[in-house]
């Protein structure tokens, strides 16, 4: 009977021990870092980045200068004359908040160009990470670079290297 209970609990134990579930840890800043296409289109992001916020600048700079002209003017200026170079300030703050927004805002031209630029290389660092967990029949593999927070991994659970030995980066 012990002999029995003993074996079947070993049997248990084993069973567990089969079915525990296999993960990996990974840094996909760190792998997209080591990527020479991440950098070219990053740099390409950040030049459009200072184009548009050049532009905006100079936008904002013609406008304080509009503003500061009215305030100096606007004591010796007629009614209908003030009123319309306020619509005229109105109308160039608005279009001055609707670039930044088309530039920067959510679904903006900057996010765009992101989609354009990084979401291909962030594809193909995906299929290299899916890629490794078919490989290496790994059940879950975490991120530790931004999104999720692992407060420890064990340095040899990251499988960052792999990955980038996938994409054939040395």
């Amino acid at each position: 009977m012990k002999k029995t209970l003993l074996i079947a609990f070993g049997l248990l134990l084993a069973a567990l021990i089969t079915n525990a579930q296999r993960y990996a840890v990974i840094d996909s800043k760190y792998i997209l870092e080591k990527l020479p296409e991440y950098k070219e289109s990053q740099t390409k992001l950040d030049k459009f980045s200072e184009q548009w916020q050049q532009e905006i600048d100079n936008k904002q700079a013609a406008l304080d200068k509009m503003y500061k002209d009215y305030d100096a003017e606007q004591i010796m200026l007629p009614d209908d004359l003030k009123k319309k170079r306020e619509d005229e300030l109105f109308n160039k703050e608005k279009e001055l908040r609707d670039l930044q927004k088309k530039r920067f805002g959510f679904e903006g031209d900057l996010f765009k160009k992101r989609q354009e630029l990084i979401k291909p290389i962030q594809d193909k660092v995906y299929n290299a990470i899916q890629k490794l967990a078919v490989e290496k029949s790994f059940d879950f593999i975490l991120d530790k670079s931004e999104g999720i927070t692992v407060i420890f991994a064990d340095p040899k659970l990251d499988r960052s290297e792999d990955v980038l030995k996938i994409l054939g980066v040395k």
